[in-house]
Formats: structure tokens, C-alpha cells, sequence
């Protein structure tokens, strides 16, 4: 286990990270406008996941790799910016489905459990913010001394998800519930969809064009 002090510090830096918005709470806040709280919720429980596979892929040394090459660094990158920016189209696409849907299912977000969810794990493993944390920031606060390094790493890389679980959440509650207010006129929603959508766009393009220094 790593010591107390480092995981205080960590969970303290985790938690400034995950509460200034950045790419997890643009995407969450951009699925609940377009899908719902339902959809948003599972989004984040992926994006959550997703995280997590970033810190298991720190632990077991990849993480290094992704740190020193540029090359895979490019390639992860763009791909989740790529996927991003196709949501973000779809739902603008639909946005004028977007009524019809809510009338027929009562708020509930589009697409099957899993399908949401899978979306929400790969937006969260290709985070450029997250990975650029995880491979600078997260082997720090390992104590080597004390050995077990990998799991220390895996105990610390925990807290990350488990904070960003909670505080995205909220996010999501707060712009479904906002979402379900705007659904009593059908040209609203569809403005709101089509917002949502453009900043998921917005977003992918973000990701696509920023460097390791993203914040």
C-alpha cells in the first residue's frame, strides 16, 4: 500500500484535476443534452472505466512507452478525438429526433446499456488529459522504497476513477435534468441536441489539435 501522505496528496491532486472541466465533463454534459441523464450516467461510468484501463496500462509499463513515443501518443490521441467527433455528428444529425424519443420512452437515454457504456470506456481511455497525468504525475507518488511499485500504482490510480465517478455524475444529473426541462418544446430540444452534439465536435477537435500539455 502506498502511505498515507501520498495518497492524500494524490486524491487532493486528483480531485483538482477532475473538478476544472476538461474533456470528461465537455463529453458528459454533451451526452446528457443529447441522450439524457440515463445515457449520461452510463457514459461516465465507461469514461470511468477507461481511466482505470489507463492506470493498469501505467502499472504494467506502457504507460512509459506512450510518455516517450510521440508516435503512440498521435495515434491514441486521435483516435478518441476521431470517435468524439462522430458522436458529436450523430447527434446532431438526430437532433430533430430527439422529441419523438422522449415522448416515447419517457427520458430515456438512446442506445442499448452497453453500447453507451462501451462509448464512455473508449472516450476514456483515449483522454489526452488523463494519460498525460497518469504517465508524469501518477508514478510519483509511489513510495519505490517500499517496493510493490505496480501496486502501489493500481491502489492510487483507484482514487482517480472512483472521484471522477461522483463529480461527473453530478454533471450529468444537473444537464439531464436541464435537458428534461427543455424537452417541453420540441424546437428547444432539437437546439439543445444540436448544441450538445456541436460541443462533443467541439471537444473532438480540441483533443485532436492540443499537445502533452493539455490541462
Amino acid at each position: 500500500m502506498p502511505p498515507t501522505d501520498h495518497l492524500l496528496t494524490f486524491l487532493l491532486a486528483s480531485l483538482v484535476l477532475i473538478v476544472i472541466p476538461g474533456p470528461s465533463v465537455l463529453f458528459t454534459i454533451g451526452r446528457a443534452l443529447t441522450i439524457g441523464r440515463r445515457g449520461a450516467m452510463l457514459s461516465v461510468l465507461g469514461n470511468a472505466t477507461g481511466a482505470y484501463l489507463q492506470v493498469i496500462a501505467v502499472a504494467i509499463g506502457v504507460g512509459t512507452l506512450v510518455q516517450r513515443s510521440t508516435e503512440v501518443y498521435t495515434a491514441i490521441k486521435v483516435v478518441g478525438a476521431a470517435y468524439l467527433i462522430y458522436l458529436g455528428v450523430q447527434a446532431i444529425r438526430h437532433r430533430h429526433a430527439l422529441s419523438s424519443a422522449v415522448a416515447a420512452r419517457a427520458g430515456a437515454g438512446g442506445g442499448s446499456t452497453r453500447r453507451l457504456y462501451l462509448d464512455g470506456v473508449l472516450v476514456g481511455v483515449a483522454n489526452p488529459k488523463t494519460i498525460v497525468f497518469f504517465t508524469v504525475a501518477l508514478p510519483q507518488f509511489a513510495d519505490r522504497s517500499a517496493g510493490h511499485v505496480p501496486l502501489q500504482l493500481l491502489v492510487l490510480g483507484a482514487l482517480f476513477p472512483a472521484i471522477a465517478l461522483v463529480c461527473d455524475s453530478v454533471w450529468a444529473v444537473v444537464a439531464g435534468t436541464a435537458r428534461e426541462w427543455l424537452a417541453r418544446s420540441p424546437r428547444r430540444l432539437a437546439a439543445v441536441g444540436g448544441t450538445g452534439g456541436a460541443a462533443i465536435v467541439g471537444l473532438g477537435v480540441t483533443v485532436a489539435v492540443t499537445g502533452r500539455d493539455l490541462g
